[in-house]
């Protein structure tokens, strides 16, 4: 069997996928993160890296062989935890990836309060895309990931957050609501891609990104709202992402009447030894936004 130490190689030769950046990141000279592979490779009598391509590829065995290693470096250190536990110096480290649309608002809603309930835990927040946070789970990055639904992987356990309407921002428009079709001559300003907001301001608006001759997409919704005030158009923005309710936002329904929502989740691993501390996590965020009563006619929208 391959050794611990050559499993940590692996793992980050996989992220890196060159071998200097990953000895610098393994405090190892390259001819030393060589060997070592070379030995695990032979050990399990398969090539783990394709080493004829730049930047480095995994082989088929590599794609199969690196979750039974995440896997098996993730039981390792609880492993360490747990002799922590005794020496009495663990301090427990939870890893947050959001995505911005829900950060803006969720984390000065509960920074404080996360860090008051984790009493004696470590806790890093990141900000990431949608699919930066699945890669962040699979990878074992993160602990737990707050995004928008649905996500259907056997792998994640998901725990429901709250749901919340999506507004136009149209502050052009002296309408108390706004149908598609009203902002079909309304020129849409989105989000960059990758974020899910944008993807359901398409879907949802039957938008053609393609015949725009001029537009900016950003990665900000403040930034968005001041492209909007100053160039007129229209952009989607989460209700608890309003500062204060104007009359520039305003509900926005389909042609057959649905109103725009969607559903916001966590994701965490089905096992984890942290599942006390994700739970607290969870259970505040309920909390906060509980009590937003039922909207007749919401459409939850997929991201995908």
């Amino acid at each position: 069997m391959i050794s611990i130490q050559q499993m940590q190689y692996i793992l980050v030769l996989s992220e890196e996928q060159q071998f200097q950046r990953a000895s610098e990141k393994c405090f190892v000279t390259q001819p030393t993160l060589s060997m070592q592979l070379k030995k695990a490779e032979n050990t399990l009598g398969n090539a783990i890296f394709d080493r004829s391509t730049t930047p480095l590829e995994l082989t088929p065995f590599g794609v199969m062989l690196l979750p039974i290693v995440r896997d098996i470096l993730s039981e390792y250190g609880r492993i360490s935890d747990l002799t922590d536990k005794q020496k009495g110096e663990y301090r427990e480290r939870v890893r947050i990836g959001i995505i911005p649309t829900i950060a803006d608002y969720m984390i000065p809603d509960l920074f404080n309060k996360w860090k008051s309930v984790l009493t004696g835990v470590q806790l890093t927040i990141e900000e990431m895309k949608t699919e930066d946070v699945l890669v962040a789970l699979d990878q074992k990055k993160i602990d737990v990931g707050i995004l928008a639904g649905p996500v259907n992987d056997p792998k994640l356990r998901t725990s429901v957050l709250f749901d919340e309407e999506i507004l136009a921002f149209v502050p052009e428009s002296n309408a108390k609501e706004v149908t598609t079709e009203d902002l079909e001559n309304h020129h849409p300003w989105l989000l960059t891609s990758g974020n899910c907001l944008r993807t359901q301001m398409i879907h949802f608006c039957s938008l053609n990104k393609e015949t725009d001759e001029w537009n900016y997409e950003g990665g900000n919704m403040n930034l968005l709202k001041q492209m909007v005030e100053m160039n007129g158009g229209y952009t989607l923005i989460p209700e608890r992402a309003v500062p204060e309710k104007t009359k520039a936002y305003k509900r926005i329904r389909s042609a057959i009447g649905e109103i725009p929502a969607r559903q916001i989740i966590a994701l965490s691993p089905n096992r984890s030894s942290k599942w006390g501390s994700i739970e607290q996590i969870i259970r505040s965020v309920q909390h906060e936004y509980a009590g937003k009563k039922n909207v007749e006619d919401l459409k939850l929208l997929s991201w995908d």
